[in-house]
């Protein structure tokens, strides 16, 4: 591994020869000492890989490795705290289990406990090498105090001054063995250190036992043995969930790892078979944890749901992952985030350097994404494939039956070669993408050199399959209804706007983030002679009803204007026939006659937003027009007019409330904003003022509402 430069990656190394390892365990040194002077009880150094954008857990210090097992390999696009840290080139700082929660969704559904977590980057200007996580007990104060932000930067930096030096001198830098007290295991009496704390020990009516930081039992007393029903000889060296069978599941292990990194007692009760409860109580240090063992008191009508004797029992780390990776999975809304969700957690998790997602359509082979491959035109080549040719993806498509190659030979003596796979990989995994009984695509997973996929993690990528095929599957569905909500909206408003004698316009439209993104909003410019008219209109709601009785609104529109009714007619009339659709929906709307010649405009607004009239000497005016209420509400509803001057030079900008509507913003100071960036734009294009107009909602990532904007200017 070696660092990567900012805006290119090395795709080199060192040769092997020259690959020596350093001298000192230099990350294990740096980790130790930086732990210390914050007083954490526990971290990890990442590096970066040098050819791919993955960072890889080189040691960790205070906890076992199993711990982090979901993230020992992470994106660095991952949305956790040490990809973060080291993307953004910031501290991230987590400052308890709710705060874990509300940023780190992800981390917290695996390890749900009180704890806060400080992550940097080890970098210099140039160069990013990787990141460092440190961890403090639950009972940390909830913000990081400017004593340990000093320390953890001054000590990040070094280590990357350090690094950048290892690797100048030709000796990159190689993962250390995690630092974890070394296990204690010896007699029941020896290993206290004194006969007489032995003997009190031994008197005690309760059982005690001690474990280090792997969960392994280093000493065990006789009670223990005695409630636990297993041999001191038994105990020593093991854990105790693997020792004991009625122990043997995950629940049981949780509590210890809960009270490891939170530093907090926990505990937990357990049927011994037949009938018997025991009371496990942890209380843990950062050299291990020491338990004590009892009867538990009328425990059995509580019903805790515990595992019941003969439950197949399941490990941890594999549950761990799973759930890390089942979070990831449903933050996907389109196929192509679930893609590039493989790509970022699960491809690097399981060690794969490419992968590809096919899907069917009309019976032949479809790419429905891919990462990781140099030349993109050798995945593309199996586009259209059908479905009856004999090749690897499309046999696990059709028969749902996952297919593992260990290397190219074991490939090459099933199927052709040219259809085998791309060149440059030497080991895949095929697994069928398996939802609601049927098989909706198949991931393929590459490796760069040949790699064994003995059963342990067959188990774990069918799991992971299965994950990937729900999230596929409502990706798909997602995509199809994205798809015929834009068809829809795009049939529904204007393909573009009419040119109109003396008069200027341009117009934007930006859905709505949420729902099917589709909505209401619409707007029109209508020719006529010898008068022009345009309108602007929002249909509450954001579905295909509003879009429907959009397009309604706005075809009527249109023919009232043609037959030659007056603005207040047009709004009567429209008014009228919303009630009579009886859609149960209401609108808001603004409707012009243009007179450019004579540089006036006639308006009527039912419950509309105000327009604002920008002058040719660069004031701006908000219009105070006379109205009525909204469409839809009142069959006998009038809408009375007010003429505006509009003289050569002279900007209308006619807007729905998206434009300024947000939560938390006075309604005033958001129209009082725009008035003032309308201001400011000078003479702008029409079309470069709409883009400066809309850009603040364009770059919102959560729009609540769909925005419409029509722009009129009078020309000269």
């Amino acid at each position: 591994m070696v660092g990567v430069s900012d805006g290119q990656q090395s795709s080199t190394q060192a040769p092997a020869a020259a690959r020596t390892r350093v001298g000192r365990p230099l990350l294990s040194l740096a980790l130790a000492s930086m732990m210390d002077e914050v007083h954490a009880h526990s971290g990890a150094v990442y590096l970066l890989a040098a050819d791919e954008p993955v960072l890889e857990m080189a040691v960790m210090a205070g906890l076992p490795r199993a711990f982090a097992a979901p993230w020992e390999r992470v994106g660095l696009s991952a949305p956790i705290p040490v990809s973060d840290a080291l993307r953004e080139r910031r501290l991230v700082w987590v400052g308890g289990e709710e705060d874990m929660a509300r940023r780190y969704p992800r981390i917290a559904v695996v390890l749900p406990y009180p704890f806060a977590l400080a992550a940097l980057p080890v970098a210099t200007p140039s160069t990013k090498y990787g990141a460092v996580f440190v961890t403090w007990p639950g009972a940390h104060p909830p913000e990081l105090s400017d004593r340990e932000r000093d320390h953890l930067t001054a000590a990040c930096d070094r280590l990357a001054v350090r690094l950048e030096r290892a690797v100048q001198d030709n000796r990159p830098p190689h993962p250390e063995p995690d630092l974890l007290s070394a296990p204690l295991v010896g007699g029941a009496a020896t290993t206290l250190g004194t006969v007489e704390a032995a003997r009190m020990v031994a008197r005690l009516p309760y059982g005690l036992c001690s474990l280090d930081l792997h969960g392994r039992i280093c000493f065990a007393n006789a009670a223990a043995a005695e409630l636990i029903g297993v041999p001191v000889s038994g105990l020593l060296g093991t854990q105790l969930w693997a020792a004991v069978p009625w122990l043997n599941d995950p629940v049981y292990e949780d509590r210890y790892r809960a009270a490891l990194l939170s530093q907090q007692t926990t505990s937990f009760v357990a049927l011994r078979p037949p009938g018997d409860w025991l009371s496990f109580r942890m209380y843990p240090s950062t050299t291990g944890l020491s338990v004590r063992i009892s009867r538990a008191r009328a425990v059995a009508e509580m019903s805790r749901g515990g595992p019941q004797p003969g439950d197949a029992p399941s490990r941890l780390v594999t549950i761990s992952q799973v759930l890390s990776l089942a979070g990831a999975l449903t933050e996907a809304v389109s196929v192509q985030d679930v893609v590039q969700l493989v790509a970022d957690e699960i491809a690097p998790a399981v060690g794969s350097q490419a992968l590809v997602v096919l899907g069917s359509r009309t019976g032949r082979l479809h790419v429905l994404g891919h990462r990781g491959y140099p030349d993109p035109h050798v995945v593309e080549r199996f586009d259209g494939l059908p479905l009856a040719e004999r090749t690897p993806g499309t046999h696990a498509l059709t028969s749902g039956v996952p297919a593992f190659f260990e290397s190219r030979q074991q490939l090459e003596r099933l199927y052709p070669v040219r259809h085998a796979t791309p060149d440059g990989f030497a080991a895949w995994a095929y697994l069928p993408l398996i939802a609601s009984g049927r098989p909706v695509g198949t991931c393929v997973l590459a490796y760069a050199e040949p790699h064994p996929f003995p059963a342990d993690d067959r188990a774990v990528l069918n799991s992971l399959g299965g994950l990937i095929a729900q999230a596929l599957e409502r990706a798909l569905l997602y995509d199809a209804k994205h798809q015929l909500a834009h068809g829809l909206q795009a049939a529904l408003l204007p393909h573009s706007l009419p040119r109109l004698p003396g008069i200027d316009a341009a117009a934007r439209y930006l859905p709505a983030t949420r729902g099917m993104e589709i909505g209401g909003d619409f707007y029109d410019l209508v020719p006529s002679r010898p008068l022009a008219a345009a309108v602007i209109g929002d249909v509450q709601g954001h579905n295909v009803t509003a879009a429907g009785l959009m397009g309604q609104l706005r075809t009527a529109v249109r023919a009232y204007t043609a037959v030659g009714q007056a603005p207040e007619e047009v709004m009567r009339s429209t008014n009228r026939l919303m009630i009579d659709l009886g859609a149960d929906l209401f609108a808001s709307c603004l409707y012009l006659r243009l007179d450019p010649a004579r540089g006036r405009a006639v308006m009527a607004r039912a419950g509309h937003p105000p327009p604002l009239l920008r002058r040719a000497d660069g004031r701006v005016r908000v219009l105070d027009l006379a109205g009525g209420p909204l469409l839809g509400i009142d069959a006998s509803a009038t809408y009375p007019t007010t003429e505006v001057d509009l003289a050569p030079g002279c900007v209308l900008v006619l807007y729905t409330d998206g434009l300024i509507e947000s939560p938390g913003i006075d309604i005033e100071d958001a129209l009082a904003d725009l008035g003032q960036r309308l201001g400011d734009a000078g003479d702008l294009p029409l079309e470069e003022l709409a883009d400066r107009l809309v850009e603040r909602s364009a770059a919102t990532e959560e729009r609540l509402d769909d925005v419409a904007l029509l722009l009129l200017r009078a020309r000269e």
